[in-house]
């Protein structure tokens, strides 16, 4: 038996906005964010109508705001609001006969005509009496006077209008209407998160690696908490946000691999972070040459003091050495022979990890994974980072992230998930408040332009992209041939396109030699410990340390560049010039307007000379604007026409705050 038919109301509300899948998830949000509420509605005939948001806060407050017709003959109704509270918020569209527009249009239209001038006034003075029926105070007895003013003789019935609009009768008769007709949407829900949920800078580096010594002889000493420690200053002066570890718990020793993933291990060789556990513990304990639990807690408290957020690695797979794999052998899967099978993507093997099997004791899974998030919860950590999520089932993060917010729900879960967009989107609405994207492999303006485009406005109600420059994974070819202009190119995009945006240590140092055949850094530190030179870095001046600090300065002194939604892309003359503008209206920040215009050289080969054509009504702008670039101090002004040169090799880019 098929489903009935929706019922249409008297006044159609054919779609409501944001909704994710009829409503079956709640769409997404951040403390700060402005969402756009809208719908499509519509009538018969002529006469027009209003369409309300009715807006519940989390603490059960509700306002109604008139919407705007968006799209004149599209029927879209639109309005932008900023959510300040974390928590679920609900809303409602109601559309309703408008009968006081509608009266006052004919009337305009007649009037104007010369036709049936004293009916219209008759007809008017009739609905200002309806209003007032319902009206209180100040307002009822303004409606009853305006209703005799229509009718009162003495003046013609176009001066009588006149004097009615001019002391505000519109404003009065929209506060009061009557609601005729009215039909009402389904309720939606929308989930507002912290901020960090949904726009930050974020930074990685490897614990063993900062602090770590070589020897003269070549052996190195380990890095650890409190020599990290140190390295939070450097974090910090580039302005990042949370700080990203990689797995911190005892490595496997079995199959354990060597520098550059090879197969065979020397001593001293330290594993991979993410082959994961040995007698030591498992994912509930720390690295014995990291340190103490008492260090890491020092580690975290020193982090927070500095405005800094760690964010943990949740990596649910096992070495061969993992105490799992002898206290639950059930949760592996078992082969014909009786050995526990290992991850493989054929022909690669990879026989120092386990997967886990979820569907072996998927609730005593699921409770140790809880169990072991809370643990690190109470250790003052707020963020984790999961490790190929899409090879988990997606039920399995549902339940545990809605569990663990449902009691903490500040805490931030990031989907560490290069795969298909339809699993990519799964996650977002299962419960992750981020994803990694494809952002390392969009590189040139077109890709750039198609895919900015998607995730502010066709996706971000599900799905939060992280805009990641670089990873311990991912070193791209843009990255290893074009030299240090395509670092400076890259990211100034992340930063300034994107909400939340994130590198992965090194970058800075235009690391960029690629192992043979693979996208990842030759001697990748996710097999050995990395010593770098960070005083040395610091002083140098070839480094890309001013640009990044510049970046985030630049996004915490801009909250429009702190948006997900607001991004709109211009159009230039070039195929490799690249512009967009975000802008924040002021009543979104604090009754000053915030604008900034990007225009960016995306080949770093190369010199541009091109014409950029601004869209100036997305800048809120009209005839020439005054803009300071925000790079290089200069200011200009700038039209609807604009003449650039953009020189990878020095500055490859534009950042212009509008300033009138």
């Amino acid at each position: 038996m098929g489903n009935e038919n929706k019922v249409i109301g008297r006044i159609p509300i054919s779609r409501v906005w944001p909704e994710v899948d009829g409503g079956d998830f709640p769409a997404k949000a951040f403390q700060g964010e402005v969402i756009t509420f809208g719908a499509t509605s519509f009538r018969e005939g002529h006469d027009l109508i209003a369409v309300e948001l009715h807006l519940t806060s989390p603490k059960g407050e509700t306002q109604v705001i008139r919407l705007s017709e968006a799209s004149p003959g599209l029927d879209q109704w639109t309005t932008k609001i900023l959510l300040d509270q974390v928590g679920n918020w609900s809303f409602q569209i109601s559309a309703w006969d408008d009968e006081y527009q509608t009266w006052l249009h004919n009337t305009e239209v007649k009037l104007q005509a010369g036709v049936d001038e004293e009916l219209m006034m008759l007809e008017g003075e009739r609905l200002l009496k309806r209003l007032a029926e319902n009206a209180k105070g100040k307002d009822k007895k303004a409606l009853t006077d305006f209703a005799a003013h229509l009718t009162a003789t003495g003046t013609t019935p176009a001066e009588r209008l006149h004097v009615a609009l001019a002391k505000g009768l519109s404003d009065l008769a929209d506060r009061n209407p009557v609601r005729s007709l009215e039909t009402l949407s389904d309720k939606r829900t929308v989930l507002c998160e912290r901020r960090l949920a949904g726009s930050g800078a974020w930074y990685e580096f490897f614990p063993r690696s900062e602090g770590a010594i070589r020897a003269k002889d070549g052996t190195i000493t380990s890095g650890n908490f409190k020599t990290a420690t140190k390295s939070l200053a450097r974090v910090n002066q580039m302005g990042f946000e949370v700080l990203y570890l990689p797995p911190i718990h005892p490595v496997g020793t079995s199959h354990r691999k060597g520098p550059n993933n090879t197969l065979v291990a020397g001593p001293s060789d330290p594993g991979s972070p993410w082959a994961i556990g040995n007698t030591a513990g498992g994912h509930d304990t720390i690295h014995p040459e990291l340190g103490t639990e008492a260090d890491f807690k020092s580690f975290v408290k020193a982090a927070n003091k500095l405005g800094i957020e760690i964010a943990m690695d949740l990596a649910l797979q096992a070495s061969p050495d993992h105490p799992w794999v002898k206290s639950n052998p059930q949760w592996f899967t078992q082969r014909a022979d009786g050995s526990i099978a290992y991850a493989e993507n054929p022909p690669k093997k990879y026989q120092d990890i386990y997967p886990v099997n979820f569907d072996n004791d998927p609730q005593g899974i699921f409770d140790e994974v809880l169990r072991i998030v809370n643990k690190w919860v109470s250790f003052g950590v707020k963020i984790f980072r999961v490790d190929n999520p899409h090879t988990k089932p997606v039920d399995f993060w549902q339940k545990l992230i809605a569990e663990v917010n449902r009691v903490n729900p500040e805490v931030v879960f990031l989907a560490e998930a290069f795969t298909r967009p339809a699993m990519m989107h799964a996650l977002g609405k299962a419960g992750f408040q981020q994803s990694y994207c494809y952002f390392p492999w969009r590189n040139r303006k077109d890709e750039l332009v198609e895919y900015l485009n998607e995730l502010a406005h066709q996706s971000a109600d599900f799905f939060r992209p992280a805009l990641w420059v670089n990873t311990p994974d991912i070193l791209t070819s843009y990255l290893q041939f074009g030299g240090k202009p395509a670092f400076k190119i890259r990211a100034t995009i992340a930063a300034t396109a994107g909400a939340t945006w994130g590198m992965y240590a090194g970058f800075e140092l235009y690391e960029s030699v690629a192992r043979p055949g693979a996208e990842e850094n030759i001697d990748s530190e996710k097999f050995e410990i990395k010593v770098r030179d960070w005083d040395a870095a610091l002083k140098s001046q070839d480094t890309l340390i001013p640009r990044v600090t510049l970046l985030n300065k630049i996004r915490k002194e801009n909250p429009a560049l702190e948006q997900l939604r607001n991004i709109v892309t211009h159009y230039s003359d070039d195929p490799e010039v690249l512009v967009y503008s975000k802008h924040l209206a002021a009543e979104h920040n604090g009754g000053k307007a915030n604008t900034v215009l990007v225009v960016i050289n995306t080949d770093p080969h190369s010199v541009r000379e091109t014409t950029v054509h601004l869209n100036l009504a997305a800048l809120s702008a009209k005839g020439e604007i005054k803009v300071t670039d925000l790079i290089t101090g200069q200011k200009f002004v700038w039209g609807e026409h604009n003449y650039v040169r953009l020189d990878s090799f020095t500055e490859p880019a534009h950042i212009l705050r509008v300033e009138s």
